[in-house]
Order: structure tokens, then C-alpha cells, then sequence
């Protein structure tokens, strides 16, 4: 049997089952759980696993590679969708969470290695990392936001839905895709669905942080994108091509 260990922060009730009180963490995990539905592999099963409890329920598995393999013949791919591990926790894509969990450390690496202004985001680029190369996804960014960069009351805006597509100049477009592209070489990045999240100082990009998981803004992506970002996360975690990105007319 092959189990998803959806990786979330969530609290552990009284039978030892994750409860998600967040809804946006509930809409990302129903997400990755559709994609899973609409594109099969043999008999997976989801289970949602809440951080802080992922070495208590890990230290019985034997790992390597992509795949976990148990004792008892049970197959589990880790999908983490936090970067708050513990950093106790040890897993095959440990060293990308850990660069991107550190939000400074990495905005000061791509200053000083890849030359690039650093600062507060209000966009974000997704980088589906095949095993072939990087498929770059339209950006997002919230639904009150203009192209111009300004974020405005950071506070006031975090509580607003995301929307895909937001239109880019063609020397915007690709000027953010090289600094993706840089980026995830530097730091060796394994396949999965990433989020550049960015903004601009005039015609300048301005790199705020990177996600290594659909994060919350990939959420726009569902009925827009085809596949969505969550199902390309899918298919890069169980070793599946993909071919092209496209919106849904």
C-alpha cells in the first residue's frame, strides 16, 4: 500500500488524528487529496499528519530516496505542506525546506550570489521542477494588486484571495523566470511545485522569499491552470512526466 503523509501544522485530538483548524491549510490538503483522486497511483491513500508529531509516527520507517519504506511493506511519500519541522526531523527533501524556512539566510544568498534586490512580495511565479526542467506557470498575485509592486497595508492584505493569471510584460516575464531558474539551480532544488514569491522596484525584480510546496497562493490555480499546481506537485513527488502549463480558456 503506498500512503501520502500530508505534512501540515495542526493539532492532535484525543485518537491520534490531525485536526486542521485552519481553512486555508484544509483547502490545500483537499486540493492535494483531488489531485491524487484525478491522477491514480496504484492504491494511495492520504493521511493528514500534523508537524509536531512527525517523529513520534516517523521513527519506526526506514527511508531513502523519494519513497519511505516500512517495516510492515507500507510505501509513504512525505508531503510536506509547512516549512515549521522539527529540525530534528530528517527526510529526503530536508535541505531545500530548511533554505527556505530560513527567509533572511536565503534573501541574503541571492543578493550576494545571484545579485538580485530583496524585499516584501505581492506575487508569486510557479516553477513546476520536472525531471526534464523547470515549467514555468502564469503568476499570481492578490486580487486587489496591480502590476506596479506595491503591497500597500501588508497586514490589510493578508486575509485576501489570490488570482491567476496576472499579466506580465514579455522583459518582466522572463527576467523573473531567470532569477527562478538561477535559483533553484543554486540551491540544487529536487522536483516538486514551487512558488517564487516576488515583487518590483520600477522594472527591477525584487526576490522575496520561495516556497517548496503549493503554498496558499497555488490555490488560484484550480479551474484556471490545467494541471493545477497541486496536481503537478503530485505528479513530480511520484516521479511522472509532465509536458506544458496551460490556462483553461
Amino acid at each position: 500500500m503506498l500512503e501520502v503523509w500530508l505534512v501540515v501544522e495542526a493539532e492532535v485530538n484525543a485518537i491520534d488524528k490531525a485536526v486542521v483548524s485552519s481553512p486555508t491549510t484544509s483547502a490545500m490538503v483537499e486540493a492535494l487529496k483531488e489531485a491524487m483522486a484525478t491522477h491514480p497511483v496504484r492504491s494511495a491513500v492520504a493521511r493528514v499528519v500534523s508537524s509536531g508529531d512527525l517523529d513520534n509516527l516517523y521513527s519506526s520507517y526506514l527511508y531513502g530516496g523519494n519513497l519511505v519504506e516500512s517495516r510492515d511493506e507500507t510505501e509513504i511519500i512525505l508531503c510536506p505542506l509547512t516549512l515549521n519541522l522539527p529540525t530534528t526531523f530528517s527526510f529526503p527533501h530536508q535541505k531545500i525546506y530548511q533554505a527556505c524556512r530560513d527567509v533572511v539566510g536565503l534573501r541574503q544568498q541571492v543578493d550576494r550570489q545571484l545579485g538580485y534586490a530583496i524585499g516584501d512580495g505581492c506575487f508569486w511565479l510557479p516553477v513546476v521542477l520536472t525531471g526534464k526542467g523547470p515549467l514555468y506557470g502564469e503568476a499570481i498575485g492578490l486580487r486587489e494588486q496591480t502590476t506596479d509592486g506595491s503591497l500597500g497595508d501588508r497586514d490589510s492584505t493578508l486575509c485576501l484571495s489570490y488570482s491567476q493569471p496576472i499579466h506580465l510584460c514579455d522583459a518582466k516575464r522572463q527576467r523573473i523566470y531567470k532569477l527562478a531558474h538561477r535559483l533553484l539551480q543554486l540551491l540544487a532544488a529536487p522536483p516538486a511545485t514551487y512558488l517564487v514569491q516576488f515583487s518590483f522596484q520600477g522594472e527591477d525584480i525584487c526576490f522575496d522569499r520561495l516556497w517548496p510546496f503549493p503554498a496558499a497562493p497555488a490555490l488560484a490555480s484550480q479551474g484556471v491552470q490545467s494541471p493545477d499546481l497541486f496536481a503537478c506537485h503530485w505528479h513530480c513527488l511520484t516521479d511522472r512526466p509532465l509536458f506544458d502549463l496551460a490556462i483553461v480558456p
